[in-house]
């Protein structure tokens, strides 16, 4: 059991000054160029396009700002479903880490902007709803940094590394922990049984990985890329989870628990586009062989 943990442990280190280098580079680009301040685009008919975008970026954050932005009526349902299913949260800085699975960032991204778009303006023509911006919401601020942290009066050292390395640790352990678990499922049963398990049950793949990228944690996205990376689920039941996921987005709304009827709705909505996803992606995979 020794070597699987020092196995999991050397296989996380890999990674790790790759991910303390993308969490600085993030940093970085949203505090020069003000990414933080997005709302007004967001509030207008482009909305669940711009929202989707921002799916691009490997953050949770925007996923924040769209959940307080709709609790304030500034943005409509559509766009926080754009938003919080193109989410990527910690998924993109993974793949790229690993190097092989960088491959699936560029399908990954395109699936999730697509069925954004498509899913945001379908809910807005639903609902039959414009977003309205009252007076005085422009001297409103919604940091929309990594996770939600807020910079404000924090030295540039702190921002751009002690911040990007506290986070990067915090997710070197959800991978640690990860890898520790497959090792040593590899180690006790078989890396071939494990794998063939895993594998039979690619009929219910999405059910559980939706159900997984719920969970309103950054640990969430972890879990799912990290399964993937190790051959644990297919690609379309990764993204079905990753479609799911709105990182800590979910958790703003469910604080506000007299809408919970909408919440569970909207928790409703993100599992049931997770799961068609990841079936429709798995169905596409297999009819190309």
């Amino acid at each position: 059991m020794g070597h699987v943990i020092l196995h999991a442990l050397l296989d996380t280190l890999k990674l790790f000054p790759f991910l303390l280098l993308a969490y600085i580079v993030i940093e970085l680009i949203e505090r020069k160029t003000d990414l933080s301040k997005p709302h007004g685009g967001l509030s207008g008919k482009l909305g669940p396009l711009i929202g989707s975008a921002t799916g691009i970026i490997p953050q949770c954050g925007f996923s924040v700002m769209a959940a307080k932005l709709y609790e304030h009526k500034h943005v409509t349902v559509g766009t926080l479903l754009a938003v919080f299913i193109a989410t990527s949260d910690e998924a993109f800085i993974i793949l790229i880490s690993s190097g092989t699975g960088a491959i699936a960032i560029m399908p990954m991204i395109a699936v999730k902007i697509f069925v954004g778009i498509a899913v945001g303006y379908l809910a807005d023509l639903i609902a039959r709803k414009k977003a309205i911006m009252p007076h005085g919401c422009e001297h409103e601020h919604y940091g929309c940094h990594s996770c939600g942290r807020e910079h404000e009066g924090k030295r540039a050292w702190v921002v751009y590394f002690l911040d990007p390395l506290l986070h990067t640790l915090k997710i070197a352990a959800y991978i640690l922990v990860i890898n520790v678990l497959f090792g040593a499922l590899f180690h006790f049963v078989g890396e071939d049984k494990v794998m063939s398990f895993l594998q039979a049950g690619l009929w219910y793949q999405p059910l559980i990985a939706a159900l997984v990228g719920l969970i309103p944690n950054c640990a969430s996205s972890v879990v799912l890329t990290q399964t993937y990376l190790v051959g644990g689920i297919t690609f379309g039941s990764c993204l079905a989870g990753l479609c799911a996921n709105a990182g800590l987005g979910l958790m703003v709304l469910c604080k506000n628990t007299k809408e919970w009827k909408r919440n569970v709705l909207i928790f409703f909505v993100l599992y049931a586009i997770g799961v068609g996803v990841g079936y429709a992606t798995n169905a596409v995979a297999l009819a190309i062989g």
